[in-house]
Formats: C-alpha cells, structure tokens, sequence
C-alpha cells in the first residue's frame, strides 16, 4: 500500500475586500448588483457574510475567485489575498489560485457533485490538477477520514450518499489540497437539523485543526453566533454593518441589523 501523502496545515490567508462593485451587463445597460463592498476575513479566524437571500452573498463569494455568470464583471474595487490583488490577474494565474489558496464549498451537493464520476475522482480532481498525480489517492482518503468518511466510498457515486455524506465529500474536496481560505456558502442550506449541526461542527473543527481561515455565507445568525469571530452584514448589495460578533448581538447599530438580531433573540438564537 502507498503510504499516506501528509497534508500541512496551511497558514491562514487575509482576505480584504475594498470597494468592490459588480455590475451584469443588460441590453439597456449595466445593472449594480454589488456596491462599493468592504469585507474583511482575519488570518485563521471565521468571519460570517449574512443577510436575506438575494442581497448579493452569493456574488460576493463568486467575485473573490470570478465565478459569476459571464455577464457579470466587476467594476471597481481591490479583492486582496495576504496583499496580492486577484481583480487584475490573469486567468490563468487566478486557475493556480482556485481550489489551491483558496476553496469554496457551495450549497446544493447534489448539483456540485458530478453523477457520472467516483467519489475518488471527485476528490482527487483538485489534488491531482495543483499536487500531481503521486499520492492523490491517498490524500484523498486521507481527506475523507478527516470529514468522517470512510476510504471504502471512493469507490461509490454520488446517488449512492445520502445528502450530509455528499456535503462532506464537497468539503472532503475542497480541503484536500490544502487552501488557506475556505468559502462556504449557505452550506447547511440543503440539509436537515440534525445533519446541519454535524456540518456546522466539523466545519469548525477543520478550521481549528487546519489553520485556516473561513468565510462563511449564511442567513442564519444563530450559526453566525455560533462560529464566527466576525460579522458583516449585507443588504442589498451593501455591507450595512462590520463588527466582532459579541459587539454586534450586544449593540447593533444599523437598523436592519437590529432587526436581524432582534429576531435571532426572539428565536433564542441569542440571549436578549
């Protein structure tokens, strides 16, 4: 048997965004679907981007590695990885940065994960296109041990999983080549409570033992109080509010942050 491929725990990147707009390109002209946006992610700390659905989380992770739809583009703003600039870089240099430096975890595991290839190919694939080939079996399945898994599904599809084991293979993937930043987006969004919470866990727990920094998605501030160090609060394109996370459930100062937190209380998401 190959003996196991150590992974190094990576040190944590510094993700500051500054200014950041993103417009989408329509016949009558561009439309802003991001505005001026300042995001902060501290070296191994977990900083939680939250708000309603549909005011722009989403895009804002898409536009730190530019996988938005092709008729989006992004119009100002520096997007800075420990002060390298990733707006002006060329594809080719930001395809070395992807999945290497920095991974994301998206929300559906059933439409991220391909029905016709292994779980092992799935894996592998990340490992194999920044690592090479030699040992990328056994880093895989190293990788899945770390999420829960057995090294006996690398051999299986992903009908074959039930939704919490195709979340853990996503994230099995994602921290196989070892990044430095981790985005996840609204990656409990598809799963049940129970499940949500094993996620929620192991995704906190990887990011402890791994040393690395996590940007996470959501619109769920009983998650933000329970993971993040801290807090940006997005509406409508805009961060509203940034603070450390027991500042903001303590003394929110934006209005819609206030509601935010308020409702989090009324749900004994936070206590009052």
């Amino acid at each position: 048997m190959t003996a196991a491929v150590p992974a190094s725990p990576p040190r944590g990147a510094e993700l500051v965004i500054e200014g950041l707009s993103v417009a989408i390109t329509r016949p009558s002209g561009n439309v802003p679907v991001l505005e001026d946006v300042r995001l902060h992610v501290p070296s191994a700390q977990t900083a939680a981007l939250v708000g309603a659905s549909g005011a722009g989380k989403s895009m804002t992770a898409y536009a730190v590695l530019r996988l938005f739809p092709v008729d989006a583009r992004i119009t100002a703003g520096r997007i800075l990885l420990d002060g390298q600039d990733l707006v002006p870089m060329p594809e080719r240099e930001l395809a070395k940065i992807r999945g290497r430096r920095v991974a994301m975890i998206f929300q559906e595991p059933g439409s991220a994960l391909d029905p016709v290839m292994s779980i092992g190919d799935q894996v592998m694939e990340g490992i194999v296109a920044h690592l090479g080939r030699r040992g990328a079996r056994e880093r895989a399945a190293d990788a899945l041990a770390r999420v829960g898994l057995d090294r006996d599904l690398l051999r299986r599809y992903p009908h074959e999983l039930s939704g919490g084991q195709r979340q853990r293979v996503l994230i099995a993937a994602a921290i196989a080549p070892g990044p430095s930043l981790l985005i996840a987006d609204e990656p409990t969004a598809a799963l049940d409570v129970t499940v949500q919470a094993q996620i929620l866990d192991l995704l906190g727990r990887l990011q402890r033992d791994l040393g690395m920094s996590l940007l996470l998605i959501t619109h769920d501030l009983g998650i933000v109080a329970q993971m993040a160090d801290l807090v940006h609060v997005m509406r409508g394109g805009r961060i509203v509010e940034s603070a450390d996370t027991r500042r903001l459930f303590a003394a929110p100062q934006h209005p819609y942050t206030r509601s935010l937190v308020e409702g989090a209380q009324r749900l004994g998401f936070w206590p009052a």
